[in-house]
């Protein structure tokens, strides 16, 4: 049976809603006119609501806001533009029993949303913003903190490794030792290597296929791979064609050790994930192996 890395604390943070599935789903709700997988379908309320709604139907064991893009390319957006698109849907969503995520790199959109029932804050930058790992260890929260390169403006620019691998665990391992001497729980601490930032899509391959390296971080880890570019090789160019590659890396990626899928089509994941586990009980992951 494979060993998921530190398990302490992440039963509380993202429970799990199906006990005959040990990888989490973190529903991706995009509160943004311009990102890459929805083209701002949900960026009015009501419809945002509904997605939430529908993808914990679907069984989502939580859900992730995100109100500015990281899309290659994108521009950063004012604070008080973020909290307007956020706090609205957040409001609502909160009341559906699971943990509330929000994908943000601002420490006070993240107090905001903090005070407001978010558990999780998800910081791309890894504390980019030199308050932010201070909020989250003042509101106990949980945190995802993931490896990049510069900013989505000019990550793409930034691609240069020698070892993508290496590379990203060492950066990693510094981001969670600052988080814990910022006073937040190592047990609160997740990890993500950042496939498809600051990567080219033979280094998100790379990553994919020596995940089980990043279980020395002593973390739960985090992929979010869904419908990116690079699985475009794959077969087909839209989004949609990007399903069945995505499908496939969710099941490499939970049996190489990822403790949590970040993704977008949450009720054709979970029954990836649900045939998966049943098929290879070896996915299954140990629950007390920390």
């Amino acid at each position: 049976m494979r060993v998921q890395g530190n398990h302490r604390g992440i039963d509380r943070l993202i429970p799990r809603r199906d006990p005959t599935r040990s990888t989490r789903i973190l529903g991706i709700l995009n509160l943004t006119p311009d990102s890459f997988s929805d083209g701002g379908r949900f960026f009015d309320p009501a419809a945002a609501i509904r997605q939430a709604e529908a993808m914990v139907d679907a069984g989502a064991d939580a859900l992730d806001l995100g109100a500015e893009s990281s899309r290659p390319g994108a521009e950063p957006v004012f604070q008080d533009e973020e909290l307007r698109r956020l706090l609205p849907v957040l409001e609502e969503v909160i009341s559906f029993g699971v943990p509330i995520s929000v994908d943000t790199v601002k420490a006070a959109v993240a107090e905001e949303a903090l005070s407001r029932g978010a558990a999780i804050i998800n910081d791309i930058s890894a504390f980019s913003d030199p308050a932010m790992a201070r909020v989250c260890a003042a509101a106990n929260a949980g945190v995802i903190l993931m490896h990049m390169r510069g900013t989505p403006r000019d990550m793409q620019t930034r691609t240069d490794y020698d070892d993508v691998v290496r590379e990203s665990i060492a950066f990693l391992k510094e981001a969670r030792a600052r988080a814990i001497s910022a006073g937040l729980r190592e047990e609160h601490v997740l990890l993500d290597p950042g496939i498809g930032f600051a990567k080219t899509a033979e280094q998100n391959l790379e990553i994919l296929r020596r995940l089980r390296e990043y279980q020395s971080l002593g973390q739960p880890i985090v992929v979010g791979a869904s419908r990116k570019s690079f699985l475009s090789r794959f077969g087909g160019e839209s989004i949609e064609d990007r399903l069945p590659a995505t499908l496939a890396v969710s099941i490499l990626a939970a049996a190489r050790g990822a403790s949590v899928l970040r993704v977008h089509d949450v009720a054709e994941n979970v029954r990836a994930l649900r045939a998966a586990e049943a098929l290879l009980p070896e996915l299954i992951a140990e629950e007390t192996a920390c």
